[in-house]
């Protein structure tokens, strides 16, 4: 049996191993014993996304935590980076949010965080891992008598909202500015709208209506064509899209242009270094990352520090060097001087705020970074074989790179969530690009399918 922890947390089909209720119970039951205090009830904070999903897997996370002992406290519809906040805010011992990101809607997945609000460590991850699928080492609660209970902490929505305030007030009134947010029918329907509207902003909301199944259907994060359109239609300055648990945003400027995750590192590290808030002159950031990223970053006089793909690899990384922002191509920021996970809101106010602050359209200052050419192509693959342990690929990805040399590179690696194989190509030509890609995914089609 594999691994069941992947990049972000245990994801996979709902009501299909390892997404099934079963599976949660095992889970709830594992991080209360993990986390269980040695003189007061454990208390685990529970958040999820619009899935309709969400309500089997949270009941059955409920009576996993409450059959050891735990108490567990029912946050409702909230973003990952509430849950994150919530649980560092409140003192719970642990947090613990279902979604499956920007995931189709069949998919869902759990992601935990420690009582700072923090992801879990790898060492931690293991732990909890063998506690479930060694599920008979798992004895219940000492005293059979001593059960959880459950009770919802409905102040959670406004208590993130709260904090969402503080932080925008940072930053002043963005009143003026016509901003239209796509919330992908999933997290953030509420709490992105309103913090907005608190700034002063105008604000035009689509995709905020979660029936349970329409969550990132046509829209969100990967599929910004409809807010790009409505940008335009509307005469918008600006627009956002999030994915399904908000922690990561795409932003559009107000020729219907899509931004880069590098390009939006690229504007706020630029604003931030101006007004001495650039930690240690440094920004983290992925191997996935455009070759433009440390481009553009040179030319302005800063660092930048490459992790593996993941959030919380770039968050540790973070955490290591002093570094106050950093984040993934995808969308995923951090903003340490604020919060300690990735949050779409917080990255989608500070990008207006640049704006503010240089009196500059979001299509110029994108044009600080200049992006490369490049194509991603996902291959689904039936076993993620170690890549240089086929001799076929590892010979087509060396011959592509000899013949781009310095004018582009090639990352091949497999996605921790699904089982796809991601092929990477950045070159000097989008026809170039495209035709490696192709290449490269082909082979990788013949040899791991």
């Amino acid at each position: 049996m594999g691994r069941l922890f992947g990049t972000d947390g245990i994801r996979g089909v709902a009501n299909e191993y390892p997404m099934t209720s079963e599976m949660a119970l095992k889970i709830g039951r594992a991080v209360t014993h993990v986390f269980k205090r040695d003189s007061a009830k454990t208390q685990i904070v529970i958040g999820k996304d619009t899935r309709i999903s969400g309500d089997m897997l949270e009941h059955a996370l409920v009576s996993g935590i409450c059959s050891m002992g735990g108490d567990a406290l029912l946050a409702g519809f909230l973003p990952t980076p509430g849950v994150s906040y919530i649980t560092r805010s409140m003192g719970f011992d642990a947090g613990v949010m279902i979604s499956a990101s920007h995931n189709p809607f069949p998919d869902n997945g759990i992601k935990i965080f420690q009582g700072d609000g923090l992801k879990l460590s790898d060492e931690m991850e293991l732990e909890i891992e063998e506690l479930i699928l060694e599920d008979d080492t798992l004895a219940l609660s000492d005293e059979r008598q001593t059960l959880g209970r459950a009770r919802p902490v409905t102040d959670a929505p406004s208590r993130y909202s709260a904090f969402l305030e503080d932080v925008a007030s940072k930053d002043k009134s963005l009143e003026g500015f016509n901003i239209v947010l796509d919330c992908a029918n999933g997290a953030t329907f509420h709490a992105a709208p309103a913090a907005f509207k608190e700034l002063g902003a105008s604000v035009n909301t689509l995709f905020a209506d979660p029936d349970g199944s329409n969550i990132n259907l046509n829209c969100g994060s990967e599929h910004p064509e409809s807010l790009s359109e409505e940008v335009l239609r509307s005469k918008a300055d600006v627009g956002f899209a999030f994915d399904g648990d908000g922690d990561r945003v795409t932003a559009v400027d107000e020729t219907g242009g899509v931004l880069t995750g590098g390009q939006i590192l690229v504007i706020c590290a630029k604003v931030m270094k101006e007004e001495g808030r650039l930690a240690n002159n440094r920004v983290i950031s992925t191997v996935m990352s455009n070759i433009g990223l440390g481009l553009a970053l040179r030319k302005l006089g800063i660092d930048l520090v490459t992790t593996q793909v993941g959030d919380r690899y770039v968050l540790r990384e973070m955490l290591a060097r002093g570094a106050s922002i950093g984040g993934e191509d995808s969308g995923h920021m951090l903003f340490l001087d604020h919060h300690n996970a990735g949050d779409g809101i917080i990255t989608a106010i500070k990008l207006v705020s640049a704006m503010k602050k240089t009196g500059k359209p979001l299509s110029e200052l994108a044009r600080l970074m200049k992006v490369f050419p490049q194509r991603l192509i996902n291959v689904e693959v039936k076993d993620k074989r170690p890549i240089e342990g086929v001799p076929e690929v590892v010979a087509v990805v060396e011959r592509v790179e000899r013949i781009l040399g310095d004018g582009g590179r090639v990352l091949v690696r497999y996605s921790g969530t699904q089982p796809l194989c991601r092929v990477m190509v950045e070159g000097p030509t989008h026809e170039e690009t495209e035709g490696h890609c192709r290449e490269i995914a082909e082979i990788i089609r013949k040899q791991l399918t």
